[in-house]
């Protein structure tokens, strides 16, 4: 296939979409893109500016300034921000609390979406986030929305997390997130009106993916 298809696999914090979204790529042998890693670096460069994550304002004039590099490593979509890859810090609490509203700002989903969309350059993508398929790549011919319980996306978080928390601390936190994500004025998460919805609770990974890789097979045969 020609360079440039996508596949749009959304959904809410810890449903399984980056996990099941590498492996997608892998087994097509296409690039991963986590969206919301995007996301999180606009919100580590506020945070390490020392910039209020609220103040829109202050957020837009700049995420307009940042240079970001794309490039292909390791079978993914990765980059760096201002000269620097920020790593593990993408992941701290520090950001979980900001990527909200940062990310909730217009200015900077219009930027990411931009970015997002320059990566088709690159190669076929399979990217996951929470609009690919409703706002970045409506016209994507594959797209899925990812779910779970909120037990069971509280539970996978924990056990992600290294800062301590409770699995009722991370439960509230992701609660919190989920509700100012479709709140949001601006690309709000919702499920794309042609996507498919995999209920991911009690399935394991490799189950997901079979689901989505048997779709995409029928779909390219018919």
């Amino acid at each position: 296939m020609e360079k440039g298809n996508v596949i749009a696999i959304d959904g809410p914090s810890a449903s399984g979409k980056s996990t099941v979204a590498r492996k997608v790529a892998a087994a097509l042998d296409w690039l991963y893109v986590d969206s919301g890693a995007v996301y999180r670096a606009v919100a580590w460069r506020v945070i390490q500016n020392e910039i209020d994550p609220s103040d829109q304002d202050a957020v837009a004039t700049h995420a307009r300034e940042i240079q970001a590099n794309f490039f292909v490593e390791s079978g993914a979509v990765l980059f760096e921000m201002a000269g620097e890859r920020p790593g593990e810090a993408l992941r701290r609490e520090a950001v979980n609390r900001a990527v909200s509203p940062v990310a909730a700002n217009p200015v900077v989903r219009e930027i990411v979406t931009d970015w997002l969309r320059g990566m088709r350059e690159l190669g076929n993508l399979v990217m996951e986030g929470r609009d690919i398929g409703s706002v970045v790549f409506p016209e994507a011919a594959f797209k899925f929305y990812l779910d779970a319980s909120p037990e069971e996306r509280a539970r996978r978080r924990h056990a992600e997390t290294q800062e301590g928390l409770s699995v009722d601390a991370v439960g509230a936190s992701l609660q919190l997130r989920d509700q100012i994500d479709s709140r949001r004025m601006t690309a709000p998460l919702t499920v794309a009106k042609d996507a498919d919805i995999v209920d991911s609770t009690g399935m394991t990974i490799d189950d997901v993916v079979a689901v989505i890789l048997e779709r995409v097979r029928l779909a390219r045969e018919t």
